[in-house]
């Protein structure tokens, strides 16, 4: 592990960036992007159209590592290139912002109120290659929609499972069991899920960390508990469904959990910005975000 990223990821002020949309939700980060899907016709053009978004985002003045912190990458971005260099080497060496890549293949159907995640089964290889670009960590997506006690085992199971898979790769896994803002059980879930983190900890070695990404709970600071814990690295909250404004009005109340925003980060930026509009919208959305982050 790269100690310099370490000592970053999990002590300095800042955010997490999350530009790691994949093939299900790619269409409709473009369309809010302002490029309708009349203007790719297959998978290789729609990727191609949002890694220049992602590259605009990344190459931008307003992006740089004194307020973002790390950047979550897809797959295909962390195989392509910005300006000459591998994206993972370009964030570190340039913007002094440590690369995550999501390893996640996407959710299985739901099954006693969750969804957990496909099979991985070439994440070994996946691993080694996030590892010889250089890139710190790793980010993974399973969603909780109502207070079923196998559910909720099932996703916090396989989380730890690969987490300590991905550990022993070399690289810090971010566990993300998503608690869905919409469902009437939210709180409980919560609860549930709590005790859930807090024992499957536990299998983690005292030598290692790993990084949770959770929904931003219905009461403040309610994860403190992992926040303290020692053998996590850092607690972040993902937006959502929630707009920007409104994850930043909770999270600011939910001491010493920061941001790691996808939507809600590139919220109002447009294609069709001129490169001025484009640096304002990103800079005031990132100015907004950390704020909510270091308190």
């Amino acid at each position: 592990m790269n100690q310099e990223m370490a000592t970053k990821f999990s002590s300095a002020p800042g955010f997490i960036a999350a530009l790691d949309q994949s093939g299900g939700s790619t269409p409709k980060a473009l369309k809010l992007y302002g490029i309708d899907e009349s203007a790719f016709s297959n998978d290789e053009e729609m990727f191609d159209l949002v890694h220049a978004m992602r590259a605009r985002i990344i190459t931008n003045s307003a992006f740089t590592g004194d307020r973002v912190l790390a950047a979550i990458l897809f797959e295909g971005t962390m195989d392509r290139d910005i300006e000459g260099m591998g994206t993972a080497e370009y964030l570190w060496k340039v913007k002094n912002i440590v690369p995550v890549v999501k390893v996640d293949k996407g959710l299985e159907n739901e099954a006693n109120g969750a969804q957990v995640m496909k099979a991985m089964p070439d994440l070994d290889s996946l691993l080694a290659r996030a590892v010889s670009k250089g890139v710190f960590g790793t980010k993974m997506r399973s969603v909780i929609k109502s207070n079923n006690d196998a559910g909720i085992s099932a996703v916090v199971d396989q989380q730890f499972e690969i987490g300590l898979q991905i550990l022993n790769a070399g690289l810090v896994p971010i566990l993300e069991p998503e608690v869905d803002i919409h469902s009437p059980e939210k709180a409980a879930i919560e609860a549930t899920l709590l005790d859930k983190l807090l024992a499957g900890l536990d299998r983690v070695p005292a030598d290692k960390q790993v990084v949770f990404k959770l929904s931003l709970p219905s009461h403040n600071d309610f994860y403190a508990p992992l926040i303290k814990h020692p053998r996590v690295m850092r607690v972040v909250a993902l937006s959502g469904g929630y707009s920007r404004d409104e994850a930043c009005d909770i999270l600011a109340n939910n001491h010493g959990m920061i941001a790691s925003f996808s939507r809600a980060l590139s919220e109002g930026l447009t294609a069709q910005m001129s490169d001025a509009e484009f640096t304002a919208t990103l800079d005031a959305a990132i100015a907004e975000i950390y704020a909510a982050s270091i308190t």
